[in-house]
């Protein structure tokens, strides 16, 4: 198998245009000359390697697919190159991400789904997000004296996992949307996991700066430190279990998963996990469903931003941002104006505050999803814009909101250890998936190859502030709060970009940026995803170290801005469509690629 991806040319007829000159090897991005560990790939994904590299975006008329891994999207691109949907095509890739990304992804985690239908119209939003076991309680993730855990004291164990959302996902969206035969879009990902897949550099680094949480439990630390030592770039490593796992849910549906042996294994992993056992139960896997959930959309300019409402807080945070955005000629400024990022980091401030008050899951806490988009509450939240510096302080706004009870302040930890993908099927309809199991390798526990999330981590950890009630909180049953921002823009009802990206709670600036970069500055996907990364969330800019973003250092402090110069890892994937076809981006900030036919 390992031949059949890496070694030899690629075996389908795909074409990956345009043709791109031997100097874009210059500019190859850090992993990006071998970024499935091997130092020989076949022509077609090298052609999508460069691509990125040179800052040019992938070409193609029939179909696209961007994920995280090539392994992954070759998996992706044979059956949408067989003539299957684009939900079939993501029960591929996310197989494969689970095995070649597994400390982004995977079985043990959830997802959010959007997905616009060519023969309706229709954007439908599935809600695949764990959620906490009917155990928990609101001080899961106190100590005995009432205050909060640290959060990797939190984080790694039982305590943290919620109940896995990501295989009824994949395979309620197969069920309304798929063509192709269910257990044929597991081939590629098990004969990876028996036959063996090359580690790649970013799966490498990310095992050795882990060792110390990964070796606490021992078929995690058995798998990723075989004989004692850390898997490395271009080691083949095997997963016979995770083969297993999919071939019981190939054959059986994944109803197998949450009942019955692998059921069974999960629950006792949890509840034994030492030092820091879960209270996940039987019952939870059982009573786990995918939520079918309203679809999110925000008019900006000539177009509608959908994406995933609660218990999401993305597309209503990047909806508020671009909504307050929509007032403001930035199309005039430029990506070059120091005005236009201190428009677009003080509108995402004002969104934060916004998300830290009001935004958790609806089915327990009333939301004022309708209230915060409302045009009349953007317009009045965009007036205070109008100045010329950064706003000296944000709070809260007060949108119309049918239920009377306030919130206190969230600031739970989001780390950004996720993944994305985006499809475009050749019957046109479109998929943007973003999936997780929260912090790397998640809980750090591995049962029957995959590891389970530590998504419970992404509730507050406190209860109340002052005595008022935070509304993201654990209570039993419920989803936390997610930033996950999977979106599809439409123009007269047809979609134009399909985007998301990994990134913990900056996945919502990174998604604005390049929706904005895209329309607003007219660059091309793999341009609006190569643009320097400048990030305000709670006051500070973050601006992405090692860019030019550096350079407005001086001009955004003299504005009033705070300023941390950092790493700023996104992961975009995303999909432009035009009367000229598709156009395919990958971030170069990770390893993955666009192919398309």
């Amino acid at each position: 198998m390992l031949s059949r991806h890496l070694l030899y040319p690629f075996v389908l007829s795909f074409s990956v245009l345009p043709v791109f000159a031997q100097e874009a090897a210059d500019a190859v991005a850090p992993e990006a000359g071998s970024a499935t560990g091997a130092g020989d790939v076949s022509p077609v994904v090298q052609a999508a390697l460069d691509a990125k590299a040179g800052g040019q975006p992938v070409e193609a008329q029939n179909w696209m697919v961007a994920a995280a891994n090539p392994l992954a999207v070759e998996a992706g691109a044979r059956i949408l190159e067989a003539g299957g949907s684009a939900a079939d095509a993501m029960v591929a890739v996310q197989a494969v991400l689970g095995l070649v990304e597994p400390q982004s992804s995977g079985l043990g985690g959830g997802a959010f789904l959007v997905w616009y239908d060519a023969r309706t119209g229709d954007v439908t939003t599935l809600d695949g997000r764990e959620t906490a076991p009917l155990a928990a309680t609101p001080t899961l993730f106190q100590n005995d004296a009432g205050e909060p855990m640290g959060f990797f004291d939190a984080v790694v164990g039982g305590r943290s996992v919620g109940t896995p959302g990501t295989p009824a996902l994949m395979q309620e969206a197969h069920d309304r949307w798929g063509k192709s035969d269910w257990a044929s879009l597991f081939a590629d990902a098990i004969v990876l996991a028996d036959d063996g897949f090359p580690v790649s550099p970013r799966l490498a680094a990310m095992v050795t700066r882990g060792e110390d949480r990964l070796s606490r439990f021992g078929p995690t630390r058995d798998y990723f430190f075989p004989g004692g030592t850390a898997v490395a770039e271009g080691d083949t490593l095997r997963n016979a279990a995770y083969a297993d796992t999919l071939r019981s849910i190939a054959a059986q549906g994944a109803g197998v998963f949450y009942s019955g042996p692998i059921a069974d294994d999960i629950v006792k992993t949890v509840r034994t996990a030492a030092g820091n056992p879960g209270v996940l139960a039987s019952i939870d896997l059982a009573l786990y469903q995918v939520k079918e959930r309203p679809a999110v959309c925000v008019k900006y300019r000539e177009h509608d931003v959908c994406g995933m409402g609660p218990p999401s807080s993305g597309a209503l945070t990047v909806g508020q941002i671009l909504g307050m955005l929509d007032s403001y000629d930035l199309a005039t400024l430029g990506a070059d104006s120091d005005d236009a990022w201190r428009l677009l980091g003080d509108a995402s401030r004002l969104a934060f505050a916004d998300r830290g008050r009001y935004m958790a899951d609806s089915d327990f806490v009333p939301v004022p999803t309708q209230g915060l988009v409302a045009p009349e509450y953007i317009a009045s939240r965009a007036e205070l814009l109008a100045g010329d510096d950064a706003l000296p302080e944000v709070s809260p706004g007060t949108p119309e909101f049918d239920h009377a009870l306030m919130w206190a302040d969230d600031q739970s930890i989001e780390f950004p250890s996720t993944s994305h993908i985006s499809i475009v099927d050749a019957d046109g309809n479109a998929l943007s998936m973003t999936t997780t199991i929260e912090n790397g390798f998640g809980s750090r526990l591995m049962v029957r190859g995959f590891l389970l999330n530590n998504e419970l981590t992404d509730f507050s950890f406190r209860t109340h502030s002052d005595g008022v009630p935070i509304a993201n909180r654990v209570e039993p049953g419920k989803r936390p709060r997610s930033s996950m921002a999977p979106t599809i823009v439409l123009k007269d009802g047809e979609p134009v970009l399909v985007v998301g990206s990994p990134g913990g709670s900056r996945i919502i600036g990174y998604v604005a940026k390049t929706i904005i970069a895209h329309l607003d500055w007219g660059l091309d996907v793999q341009q609006a995803i190569d643009l320097p990364h400048l990030v305000n969330r709670f006051g500070t800019y973050d601006l992405e170290q090692g860019t030019t973003a550096t350079d407005r250092q001086a001009a955004l402090e003299a504005l009033g801005f705070e300023v941390n110069v950092r790493d700023l890892t996104s992961g975009l994937h995303a999909i432009s469509i035009g009367e000229d076809g598709l156009r395919g981006g990958a971030d170069p900030r990770r390893e993955g690629i666009a192919l398309g036919q």
